[in-house]
Formats: C-alpha cells, structure tokens, sequence
C-alpha cells in the first residue's frame, strides 16, 4: 500500500491540520510602563524592543511623578497574544520598571494623539482643505497664500482619516506625538 502524500496543514478540513487557530492574529496592544527617570531606561526598553524584532508603532515618554522620579512610556505594539504576553513579562523582569499594564484588555481607555499636517492649496483645493478641517474639528494654527499647518487631536484612526483626505489636496509633510492613554474609572 503506497503511502499519502498530505502536506501538514494542507487543508483546514484535514486531519494534518496541526495549526494553532490563535497563532496567526496580529493584535495591537496599548501598553503603559511606569518606570525611573533616569538616563538609559528608555534605551533599555526600547533595546527589548529592537533586540528581539518586536515593532513599535507609537511610543510617548514623559515624567508623571517630579518627586518620586517616574515616568510613564506610553508603546502602542502589535503581535500575536503570545508575542504580547512576552513583551509584557519580559518588560515586568526589566529592573527599573515598576508597573506594566495593558491598557487593551484591562478594559476602556481613552486614547488620544497630537498632528500637525501641512497642506498647500489654492482656489478650490484650498476651500475644501479649511471645508474638512471643520469637519475634523482641526485648527488651523498657521496659514500663508500658499498653505496650511492643521492641529489636530484625536485618535489614531481619526488622524490618519483626516491625512488621507488631505493627500490628494496637497498634503507635504505630517508630524505626530504618538498616543497618550489612560484607562477609564478609577
């Protein structure tokens, strides 16, 4: 009897089917590190990061506590659940952190990021640019004949709806702060 030639994972019908079904979803994740203010914590964190191939989408660091000399680094990231369970116990293992919370499953949070997007128009272009703004809630905190620098808050997502909107009326350059959350409650 000559035997099968079934590839492993040949089929989601097969038996062969070994995968693991959570393995393949890619999740963003909002996680909030209080760690020291000193020099090169940051680096060691960031090092933990780029050491291992984990990507960083968003990254905001400031100090929160003057007198107990902490501060908080906001990393927005993506991976599997697996990857974002490392990232976490490995960020938890790291000497000068003190607290590492996931703001994606610890419940709602409130997200928010900073723009300054500039965009050259005129005539009609330059109508419908100041049109969307106020649609966007943008402000316009500089203006000369040829262009626009728009301030905006909001959230990641609306930010980048707000940029593709003003690409083809002539969107130059775009400058973002990375996101700042906080979890709702108490």
């Amino acid at each position: 009897m000559a035997a099968l030639n079934i590839r492993k994972g040949a089929s989601s019908h097969s038996a062969y089917d070994l995968r693991d079904p959570n393995g393949e979803i890619i999740e963003s994740h909002t996680l909030a590190v209080i760690v020291d203010n000193e020099s090169g914590v940051l680096a060691r964190v960031i090092g933990l990061f780029s050491g291992r191939g984990y990507n960083i989408d968003s990254l905001t660091v400031a100090e929160v506590d003057h007198t107990g000399h902490r501060s908080r680094i906001t990393v927005v990231t993506r991976g599997t659940p697996q990857v974002i369970e490392q990232i976490k116990a490995q960020l938890t293992r790291l000497v000068p952190v003190y607290e590492v919370h996931d703001l994606t499953v610890e419940g709602p949070s409130v997200q928010r990021e900073l723009a300054l997007l500039k965009v050259a128009g005129k005539g009609e272009a330059r109508i419908e640019a100041l049109r969307l703004a106020e649609i966007f809630r943008a402000n316009v905190v500089d203006s000369t004949l040829e262009s626009f620098i728009f301030e905006m808050t909001g959230t990641p997502e609306k930010i980048d709806a707000f940029a593709e909107l003003m690409r083809p009326l002539g969107l130059i350059e775009v400058a973002r702060t990375g996101v700042a959350a906080l979890s709702r409650g108490v």
